[in-house]
């Protein structure tokens, strides 16, 4: 799975000196999965069979694989994309759970976000190495297909098209959720010290063996640099996630105009708004990532009330010429969970 992240996990973990007892040791271990990397730290006050911790979270990643993604022709999501049927098809209890969560962030941002933009993605080269515009025709044309309204939920574990030719495309919920299950998979494990991170996106629970929190770094969004913009103080008391989008990670310069794969689903085309990144801090890492693309997509303006209306703690960046603005939602602002310096 493509993959839009822009968090860069402060990994170093300075311990206090001078205790009368060594503190817990954190673990670490990191990899390859979704087409990016992942990084996993954890601390338990009783030694762990840390091969075993490791084997599980591998076995979730080809589980989840095999389930959810764009890339492998017999995973679940791409045999219902490639059934031209429209009587209703087993996809699992796990794609009926992101499709309603995507399904409902779709109607409060009018349709901007949607699951269904696969055929866009293709036909606007997002998934090669090449841009190619397509003209109005063939937007049209696609956009027949576009729109969660022509998918139907049978039960909990059945789906259906419409329309034969819709494809549903999860990259933009699905690495969220997988930050969710492997967070799910340590805490079945009895961790409850942990900082999960995938291709950026992140999920924390509990503080570092000395009692401090988790803190990360959020990169200034640019495209092929390593800037700290922002570090994030997280909470200690409960859950937190961060997931971000941003249209500066993955996009086609031509001519002096900039494409990016943020696509407004109820156009077809790339955004073009001065909105570069969005930081959605939530419980859930799903709902978060849900939330982050599709605030990115509607733009600064519509993206903000909207965020404020549903009570969401987001950050927004804007780029003006060099400059970049940052604003925070009212949630966010008045966070007692999320300190930002």
């Amino acid at each position: 799975m493509l993959r839009k992240g822009w968090i860069a996990v402060i990994l170093g973990l300075l311990l206090a000196l001078g205790c009368a007892e060594p503190l817990p040791p954190v673990k670490t271990f990191s990899g390859f999965a979704q087409g990016t990397t992942y990084h996993i730290s954890y601390w338990t006050p009783q030694a762990r069979d840390d091969a075993q911790v490791s084997a599980e979270v591998e076995k979730v990643f080809l589980d989840l694989d095999k389930t959810l993604s764009n890339y492998r022709p017999d995973s679940t999501i791409e045999q219902f994309n490639a059934n031209p049927s429209t009587n209703s098809q087993l996809v699992g209890d796990e794609i009926v759970a992101l499709f309603k969560v995507a399904e409902n962030v779709s109607k409060l941002s009018l349709g901007c976000y949607d699951l269904t933009i696969k055929p866009l993605f293709e036909m606007w080269g997002f998934m090669g190495e090449e841009l190619t515009i397509p003209d109005d025709a063939a937007l049209q044309l696609a956009l027949a297909n576009i729109g969660m309204d022509k998918l139907q939920l049978v039960d909990d574990s059945h789906m259906s098209k419409k329309l034969p030719n819709v494809r549903v495309d999860l990259s933009s919920i699905a690495q969220g959720y997988s930050v969710e299950k492997i967070s799910n998979t340590l805490e079945a494990l009895g961790i409850q010290n942990y900082l999960v991170e995938i291709g950026g996106e992140l999920k924390a629970l509990g503080s570092k063996p000395d009692g401090k929190a988790w803190r990360i770094a959020v990169e200034k969004p640019l495209p092929g640099e390593q800037k700290m913009h922002k570090v994030v103080t997280l909470p200690k008391e409960s859950p937190m996630s961060v997931m971000t989008s941003g249209t500066y990670r993955h996009y086609f310069d031509v001519k002096g105009k900039r494409y990016s794969h943020i696509l407004d689903a109820r156009n077809g085309k790339p955004v073009t708004h001065d909105l570069v990144a969005v930081s959605v801090f939530n419980e859930s890492p799903t709902i978060a990532d849900a939330w982050s693309t599709a605030l990115l997509c509607l733009g600064q303006e519509e993206g903000m009330k909207l965020a404020d209306a549903e009570k969401l703690q987001v950050m927004f960046i804007q780029q003006q010429g060099t400059e970049f603005l940052e604003s925070k939602t009212r949630a966010l602002t008045m966070s007692t969970q999320v300190t930002i310096n």
